[in-house]
This record gives C-alpha cells, structure tokens and sequence, in this order.
C-alpha cells in the first residue's frame, strides 16, 4: 500500500485554528481581571484607591458592599494621628457610630504590608473584628504586619492602596485634633467622606444617563 504524504501547509493550518479554538474557548479565564477603583470624595479633596481583591477577596467584597450601597457617603475621618494613619468609616459628624454589618474574617496573612498609602482594615483586639472601618497608612507601620497566627501578632488586612490623592492624605494628617466625646484624636473641624463610589460604575451610570436624555426637536 501506498502512504498518503502529509501536506505540510495542511499540518500548520489544522495546528492554527485548534490553537484558535482554544483561544476562543480558555483565553479569557487567563486574563488578568482588572482590580477594581474606588474614589473617595473627602471634604479635603479626592482620594483613588485601587483594591486587590486577588490578595484579600473577602475584604475587598466586605468593603465594596459598604462602598455600592453608599454606607459612607455622610460619614468622617475620625481618628487622625499624623506620622502614623488616618481612620474613618464608622462615624458620623456627630461621633454616632453607624451600625455595620458582621464582622469578617482577618485576611492579614495575605502577604501585602502595611506600607505608606495602604489601606487597610481597623478591628479591635479580637483578630476576626474588623466590619466597616478603615485606616490610611501615612509612613511603613511594619508592625501592623502579619508575624504569625497568634492574636498578638495577627496584623490588620491590608486590601488596597492610594493610587492618586496621597497629596489629599497628607492635608488630612495635618488637621487639628481634639478630645472629644470620649474619643481622642478627632478633627476639630469633620473631615467628611462626602461620597465613596466605584469609577467605572460612576463612569457607567453618567454614561447612561446621557444616553437616555432626548435631543431636542429644532423648529
């Protein structure tokens, strides 16, 4: 019997569509899925914070439940200490504390420090404590860090990072601080969250509105 000779422009163009195909079909479980971006609109100017949801899936999802459904929107930077970190989400003007939600798991362990510009979550001694509050980083507090599972040296999550306003951070660690209801280290004059909201949704709903808004009819 005669063997039939392989046509080796065949061979390359079978091998160009499987890979194609496989293209179509995986590719996109490979892309890198973009982190989202909050904006924070302060009373002292803006503040853009990308978050990693890849290091600390569940506080990222914790915080952005906070951010979608407008929980600080009205709230304030209420512990300030400069050189060390600014603090928020859990007050109002008033010093009433809002009521969160249940607390999440401490995902410190996650790698990420507690360098200058981070973000990370507030909690009291119990490791598992954090909800709603939030802290700025001003310097490297590497003694925030996770060391080891023991709830002294747990550490705090860190779940993000300023990526623009930092300037804006600065400004609120210069303010004046007072004693005040109880509390130490509070503004004299509230530094407000105005607005906290994700960029692209933002972005999406004005774009939205804009294409719902008829032209008007010329005479």
């Amino acid at each position: 019997m005669m063997s039939r000779l392989v046509d080796t422009t065949e061979v390359l163009a079978a091998l160009l569509a499987l890979t194609l195909v496989v293209a179509m079909v995986v590719g996109p479980s490979f892309a890198k899925a973009k982190s989202p971006v909050v904006v924070m609109e302060t009373s002292k100017g803006a503040i853009t914070i990308e978050l990693y949801p890849d290091k600390a899936p569940k506080t990222v999802e914790n915080f952005l439940w906070y951010v979608d459904n407008e929980f600080y929107n009205g709230l304030i930077f209420h512990r300030v200490m400069d050189n060390f970190m600014i603090q928020g989400g859990g007050f109002t003007k008033d010093l009433v504390q809002k009521q969160p939600n249940p607390a999440i798991e401490n995902e410190a362990h996650n790698a990420l420090t507690n360098a200058r510009g981070t973000i990370a979550m507030a909690r009291t001694p119990d490791v598992n404590s954090a909800t709603c509050q939030f802290f700025i980083n001003l310097k490297d507090n590497d003694f925030l860090n996770h060391k080891d599972k023991t709830p002294r040296n747990y550490g705090y999550a860190v779940f993000g990072k300023v990526i623009d306003g930092m300037d804006v951070v600065d400004e609120i660690a210069k303010v004046k601080v007072v004693s005040k209801s109880g509390y130490e280290n509070v503004p004299a004059t509230p530094v407000v969250i105005s607005k906290v909201y994700q960029s692209k949704k933002e972005h999406a709903k004005e774009a939205d509105k804009s294409s719902k808004e008829k032209p008007k009819k010329e005479e």
